[in-house]
């Protein structure tokens, strides 16, 4: 079942976050505040998730947590990123 759940957090994280909202305290666990998971699920979803992962099992973001938080980090700009540059791309090509 939890390597289901990181399936879905990887192809949707805001319904994951949405989910755990509303199913669960992890967020609540991992954030004191509410402004920084609102954030996270408007622009870095993937990071906001890898951020609460890491705070709930580790306890602290160091190590391990802290390399998957960097990757997630890196996965939210590529996708941010790669649908600007898809986009422009895709513009050239049909002139």
């Amino acid at each position: 079942m939890p390597c289901l759940i990181a399936l879905l957090a990887l192809f949707m994280p805001r319904i994951v976050i949405i989910l755990l909202v509303i199913f669960s305290d992890y967020m609540g666990q991992a954030y004191n505040t509410l402004l920084w998971p609102l954030l996270g699920f408007i622009f870095m979803p993937l990071t906001t998730l890898a951020y609460a992962f890491g705070m709930n099992e580790g306890g602290s973001i160091s190590g391990l947590y802290l390399a998957l938080v960097v990757v997630a980090v890196l996965f939210d700009l590529g996708i941010v990123g790669g649908s600007g540059a898809a986009g422009r791309g895709h513009s050239r090509r049909a002139v």
